[in-house]
């Protein structure tokens, strides 16, 4: 038997109630009108509609603030604000509010079935969730470093028989599988523990500013050099020093760290002085050195130092079953930091975040909950709310599958601009302009092999702007060329 859908429609114009109630009601949806704010309370303390239209402007209190008292009252509610004068603080006071849309007046006519059908179809859904029972428990996520997976029990393993020695560490894996982690794990169980863990990024930084931030400089030693600056070895000294993307270390700075590994001294730029560090270094990279080596772009030596013990980072594809519970420590995080509501995951949510090949790893997850979370308008989260992008990618890819093969350079382009445009309308959340940047970025880095030169003068941008986008959309510029085809994803940290 097909389920009675109730709207409740409330405006002090009963001529519009008329309209509105003749343009919704059908045999399957009943709706009821009030005039006022009082009436459609009481109606919705008793009755609990799927869905309330409400104009803003009501007696005895505003449509918002019938807003806020359902939806204290039920966390899912769904309601729709109406206006002839939405001003721009209203609607976004009124989206803040967790409202599903809001819609002037004189849209209604186009916008308001649409609107509804869509807020329905999202009550529905709601109403048939089956609600993910949290498997995290407080002890297991004190460290950020959360997996049940026989790959991170390993990990896990490692990070114990290391810290109990001085042994220096490289820690590999993909970009956002976390590092970094790994190496704060290791100095907090070790017996340097009290003293200070340094990081800092290889990669992010030009030669000379590299070698200063880790060697310090003195006072008139390189232009702007207008004082004496404590480099990382000596801030570090006594703890650990943590060298992340030591991969694209330069090579003058790579001879530099090896004299430290060899006889714990080093010099600040522009002196003579030798200073002392014991300094337990960690060292972290997406590359793969070996090939560096072999390719004369990485010291052999150095990386025989460093490469005493190696942890390797398994990518989240190949550690599914860590999903939910990374998922699950992400949206409590989200809650306590950003004093927000906290939030459930659907059983739906979770098989479509397991599907997701998430090729920014934990970071991208991070990213994506965490917006989840922001943008939520309710305390469940559904397959919907998690901007993963697949409606679209689906969307395009099955354009493309129904394009001809036999047409002319000239129509296939027109036919995929088409395609792209039909998907974007069709769904709401698609963001066309960042997609394609995303995808342009790694195919010119897949077909330059990586060489950022080439690429950003394929792209037509500076380098400056290309490393920018790899950081933005979580690209490693060390991506294989045989890697699975692009996919659409949000751009992340």
């Amino acid at each position: 038997m097909q389920r009675h859908t109730t709207i409740l429609l409330v405006d002090p114009e009963t001529d519009f109630l008329e309209w509105a109630q003749h343009q919704l009601e059908t045999p399957t949806t009943k709706v009821v009108t009030a005039t006022n704010a009082d009436e459609a309370w009481r109606f919705y303390s008793s009755e609990d509609p799927d869905l309330i239209i409400t104009e803003t402007h009501l007696s005895p209190f505003s449509g918002i603030e019938l807003l806020v008292k359902a939806r204290a009252r039920n966390p899912n509610a769904m309601v729709i604000l109406i206006s002839a004068w939405g001003t721009t603080q209203s609607v976004i006071e009124s989206m803040k509010l967790g409202a599903f849309d809001f819609i002037r007046k004189e849209a209604l006519p186009f916008n308001l079935k649409p609107v509804v059908d869509a807020a329905l179809k999202a009550q529905a859904e709601m109403r048939a969730a089956t609600t993910f029972k949290p498997q995290l428990t407080v002890e297991e996520h004190q460290d950020s470093i959360v997996g049940k997976s026989l790959s991170m029990q390993n990990v896990f393993k490692m990070i114990g028989r290391v810290s109990l020695s001085e042994a220096p560490v490289m820690i590999t894996g993909e970009s956002g599988s976390g590092k970094e982690l790994v190496a704060r794990a290791i100095h907090h169980y070790s017996e340097r523990s009290a003293r200070s863990f340094v990081a800092i990024n290889c990669a992010a930084m030009p030669e000379q500013l590299l070698e200063s931030e880790l060697f310090g400089h003195e006072k008139g030693s390189f232009t702007g050099a207008i004082a004496q600056r404590i480099g990382r070895f000596e801030q570090s000294n006594g703890g650990t020093l943590f060298l992340d993307e030591i991969g694209d270390m330069p090579p003058s700075v790579q001879a530099k760290i090896l004299r430290v590994l060899q006889d714990g001294e080093f010099s600040r730029v522009g002196a003579n002085a030798t200073l002392q560090s014991n300094v337990r270094i960690i060292a972290a990279t997406n590359k793969n050195l070996d090939q560096e080596v072999t390719k004369k772009n990485f010291r052999e030596d150095l990386f025989y130092r460093l490469n005493v013990v190696r942890i390797v980072l398994p990518p989240l594809r190949q550690r599914v079953e860590d999903i939910r519970l990374l998922a699950e420590y992400f949206l409590q995080k989200v809650a306590s930091q950003k004093h927000l509501p906290r939030l459930n995951l659907s059983e739906e949510a979770v098989r479509a975040l397991e599907a997701h090949p998430w090729p920014g790893n934990v970071r991208e997850l991070e990213n994506t909950i965490t917006r989840a979370s922001v943008l939520a308008t309710s305390d469940l989260l559904l397959p919907k709310d998690i901007p993963l992008g697949a409606s679209y990618l689906n969307s395009m890819e099955a354009s493309e599958a129904a394009a001809p093969r036999a047409a002319g350079a000239a129509a296939t382009v027109d036919g995929a601009i088409e395609a792209l445009l039909k998907a974007a309308q069709a769904d709401p959340n698609v963001q066309l302009l960042p997609w394609l940047e995303r995808e342009f970025t790694l195919y010119a880095i897949k077909a330059t092999k990586g060489n950022q030169v080439r690429a950003a003068k394929l792209l037509g941008i500076t380098r400056a702007t290309l490393r920018k986008r790899l950081d933005r959309f979580n690209i490693s510029a060390d991506v294989s060329i045989k890697e699975e085809p692009p996919r659409a994803k949000e751009p992340a940290y």
